[in-house]
This record gives C-alpha cells, structure tokens and sequence, in this order.
C-alpha cells in the first residue's frame, strides 16, 4: 500500500525546514568562532557587584554545571551508552511499570483514526507504536530523535508503514507550521537544554485545537515516600546500571536530571507560557511521573 499522501507532502518540505535549522546552528557556529578567535588577541573580564562572571553561559547536566554548548553532546553520548540496554534497563529500574505508564499515556491521548501524530524523543518507538496500534494504519506519524536508538524488528515490520523516522533536534523542529494534530514527548524533555524552546517549538508545529502531551518523571510530594525514592534513585539505580549495563555514570545522569527537571506546577506555568491552554496534569505512582497536556486553541 502507498504511503499517505501527507507524508510526502511534510517530506517535500522538510529540506527548507532543515536549512533554517541549519542556518541557525551555523550562526551560532560562527559566534562560537568569533568568540575564538577574539579570545585569543584580547583577554577580558566581566566584571560585577559579585565578582567575575563566566562569559559562557551554563547549564545543568544532572547535578554539574556545563557549557550550554557542551550539554547536547554529553547527553546523547549518554543515550549512545545506554541505547543498547534502553527497554531492559528501564524495565528493571520501574519494575516494568513504565509499560504501564506508558499505556495510560495512550489511554489518556486517545488518539483517532486520522490523526497525524509528532512524537518527539521518539527513542526505541513505544509511544509511537503504541499510538499506531491504537489507530491503526495506514496512518501518519512522524518521529523525531537525534539519537538512533535501536527498535525491536518485529515493530518496525508491523508498523513501518506507519511512521516516517527523522533525526533531528526538538530545540529547531525541521517541520512546517501547523502541521500536526498532536505532539508526544516522553521522558525526554529534561534531557533538552532549553525546555522553554522545546515548548515553543510544538507550539509552533501544532495546528490551531491540536494537544501536546508529555510523560516525564516529575516530584513525589509525600515525604516518607520522597524519602524512599531518593534511597532507590540514588543507591541502587546507578548500581543496577552497572550490574546490567556496565555504566554507572550515564544511569547516576539520569536520575539527577530527574531531580534538576521542574516540578509539576512549575512545568505546567512553561507549558502555559508557550501559548497552550486547558494546561493539566495527572500524577503517576505518587508523583514518581506525571502527564501533561495542553491545547493549541
């Protein structure tokens, strides 16, 4: 069967809108240049009622404070290093209730037939698959990463001519405006360095009623059981990572970017500050996660 007509329409734009990306990180290539090449004739401070301040800005990458510049690189050497072990891990780490969490994603998105799905961070396909088996296909779903990670390959026989896999970056969406029915990220917004771009950026490629959704581990709020979580995070995650995975470091990453990741309230305020409305969200196992969603109107 021939695949849907709008798929070849977003692929016949998707060259100008790759260019504008393009352009907008060879601009900030040459910035990075200039600074360079400046720093290297003229050294100066910057001076003020605290003492000097670093003329790089900074960003977080988990509890360390790094280069925003340096920051995507060293996440998606993370998500290289875990990629193998990716669903087995998170597996082991939620005791399979990221499947469940997942479902009830879905459940909640209640996608129709028809519907033309963006699902961002698109990582080993769950959300995606799961929205094509829920619809059906042929359908239209386009996903988005920049980083390949593997998919198991029974899915991508099922369900390949449904989905159109794209690399690029969630900060500078290679897509048109108004083009989709509803946008999906799951857990992976905190991994980005700018949230506040994520958010515009699916505003903008939304179409005027579509619904963004996001799954993302969020704050327990009951202390006792706050207290438990941090125990589990921080003691036996980055050891089951090891064990499983051979890689503490990247599993210690993620679980103090959870802890750097806005809580639920204060990622509601973003979303609503990208122009979105109806701005709600359930919380998951205590708070452990949360949905949020919101409306183009």
């Amino acid at each position: 069967m021939a695949a849907p007509m709008s798929r070849w329409i977003f692929r016949s734009h998707r060259t100008c809108f790759r260019a504008r990306c393009l352009m907008k990180q060879l601009k900030i290539q040459e910035a990075k240049v200039e600074r360079s090449i400046s720093s290297q004739n003229v050294q100066h401070e910057v001076e003020s009622s605290e003492g000097n301040k670093k003329s790089e800005k900074e960003t977080h990458f988990g509890f360390q404070s790094v280069a925003e510049e340096d920051k995507e690189n060293k996440v998606y050497q993370v998500f290289e290093n875990v990629a193998s072990n990716y669903d087995l891990m998170n597996d082991a780490m939620s005791a399979g209730i990221h499947r469940i969490w997942k479902d009830m994603f879905l459940e909640k998105f209640s996608p129709s037939p028809g519907t033309k799905l963006l699902d961002v961070a698109g990582g080993t396909g769950d959300i995606a698959f799961r929205f094509l088996k829920r619809v059906g296909t042929p359908n239209y779903g386009e996903v988005i990463d920049d980083i390949e990670m593997p998919r198991d390959v029974t899915a991508q026989v099922l369900h390949l001519s449904g989905l159109s896999w794209v690399r690029g970056n969630a900060e500078c969406l290679p897509l048109p405006d108004n083009a989709f029915d509803a946008y999906t990220i799951a857990f992976g917004i905190r991994n980005c360095t700018h949230v506040q771009e994520v958010l515009n950026e699916a505003y903008r490629v939304l179409k005027p009623g579509g619904r963004f959704m996001c799954l993302e581990f969020s704050e327990v709020k009951n202390p006792l059981l706050r207290s438990a979580y941090d125990a589990y995070s921080f003691q036996v995650i980055p050891v089951m990572g090891q064990l499983i995975a051979g890689d503490w470091k990247s599993y210690q990453y993620l679980v103090e970017s959870i802890r750097q990741f806005p809580n639920q309230e204060d990622f509601a305020a973003m979303i609503k500050s990208a122009g979105f409305r109806m701005v709600s969200y359930q919380n998951l196992t205590f708070g452990v996660a949360a949905i949020h969603s919101g409306y183009k109107i």
